[in-house]
C-alpha cells in the first residue's frame, strides 16, 4: 500500500467516525485551590462537536485522494 492509498482511507474512515459519533468529550482536571494539606480539585467534563460538514469533507478528500493515488503509475 502506498502513503496515498494509506492517508485516503485514513481520512475517510475518521470522516465516518465524526459524522457517526457527532463529536467526543473528554474529562479535565484542574486545581482549584490549596489551603495547606486540603487540595480541592474538580473534574470538568468537556465535551467538541465535530461538525457534520467537516466529516462529510473528510470522507470526500479520502475518495478523491484514493481516486487520484490510484492514476498515478
Amino acid at each position: 500500500m502506498t502513503a496515498t492509498r494509506i492517508a485516503g482511507i485514513v481520512l475517510i474512515v475518521l470522516g465516518l467516525a465524526g459524522f457517526f459519533t457527532g463529536g467526543f468529550s473528554f474529562t479535565k482536571n484542574t486545581e482549584k485551590a490549596q489551603l495547606g494539606p486540603v487540595e480541592l480539585s474538580v473534574k470538568e467534563r468537556e465535551s467538541v462537536n465535530i461538525p457534520q460538514w467537516l466529516s462529510i469533507g473528510a470522507i470526500v478528500a479520502g475518495v478523491v485522494v484514493l481516486v487520484v493515488g490510484a492514476r498515478k503509475p
